[in-house]
């Protein structure tokens, strides 16, 4: 399948190192390694970093076509603090090159020649007008794609007309327990437990999935109607950054392969952990390791 990843591409930066990363970068690292065939819409700046993200993104198979370079901003810069359970908590430099992405008439028309199957979305990098517009231009261009927009809040960078907007546009939605309440606020509903909060999401946005992610004990789904929930393995957690994205490639994937809830459930689950089991965003995996 041919998927489209629209967003940030940013440097996780802890205090002893730096990996590549940003939500949109690590999913379309992860399902280049699942075997699709990745593309990303962003841009970065013309800097030391922006360089070895390109090579870097290359290097891991993501088509780098549609990556603009933007003279006049750094590439992204997340600083990223490990709290005592291992959670990640950002601070975003901004405005970053990202911010400047333009789609332009003629990159409009080489995406739209190229044809995705899905293109996946977040939250983050849409908090400028020009990115809202340059999405609804894509998703335009682009009218057969299927859209995945994994929610992805990171504080003081949403709105409750922005996060409206993007859940309304979406054919499969991906969010936290974590981020559940604050999700439910936004869209005016009622959060009184997981299974009823996806219900309801599933129905009024006519979703074919809603997936809910549990960390360590796994996810609840929401899938063509059905509900479950699904256990994941337990795991030694190096840091979850990127965790979520990992599980987000894997599930979309389960969903494109055809597969059951269950399998696709429990295989994202699987996918998660390992990333959460090693240290930044997209450490190296291969599918054979979850066998």
């Amino acid at each position: 399948m041919r998927i489209l990843s629209v967003g940030e591409i940013l440097w996780d930066v802890f205090e002893d190192r730096e990996h590549l990363g940003g939500a949109p970068l690590n999913l379309a690292f992860h399902l280049a390694r699942l075997g699709h065939e990745v593309a990303m819409l962003t841009a970065v700046g013309e800097d030391r970093r922006g360089r070895l993200a390109l090579e870097l993104a290359a290097k891991a198979g993501v088509d780098t076509r549609f990556i603009q370079l933007a003279p006049l901003a750094p590439t992204g810069v997340a600083r990223v603090a490990v709290d005592r359970d291992g959670q990640a908590v950002f601070h975003l430099e901004r405005p970053a090159a990202y911010d400047f992405t333009v789609l332009t008439p003629g990159a409009a028309a080489a995406i739209a020649d190229w044809n995705p199957d899905w293109i996946c979305y977040g939250t983050l990098f849409h908090t400028l007008p020009n990115a809202l517009g340059s999405t609804k231009h894509l998703f335009a261009a682009c009218p057969g794609a299927g859209r995945f927009y994994d929610v992805n809040l990171r504080p003081g960078q949403y709105s409750a007309g922005l996060v409206k907007y993007l859940a309304s546009l979406a054919h499969i939605l991906k969010l936290s327990q974590e981020e559940a309440p604050e999700v439910a606020r936004l869209l005016d509903e009622s959060y009184s437990g997981r299974e009823a909060f996806v219900r309801r999401l599933a129905s009024r946005f006519d979703y074919k999935a809603v997936c809910l992610t549990r960390g360590e004990d796994g996810c609840a789904v929401m899938w063509r109607g059905d509900y479950g929930e699904y256990a994941s393995r337990p795991v030694t957690v190096a840091d979850t950054v990127g965790a979520g994205d990992a599980f987000a490639a894997a599930f979309l994937h389960g969903w494109i392969s055809g597969w059951m809830a269950r399998e696709t459930g429990e295989f994202a689950n699987r996918v998660g952990g390992l990333v959460a089991s090693r240290a930044g965003a997209t450490p190296d995996w291969s599918p054979a390791e979850l066998l």
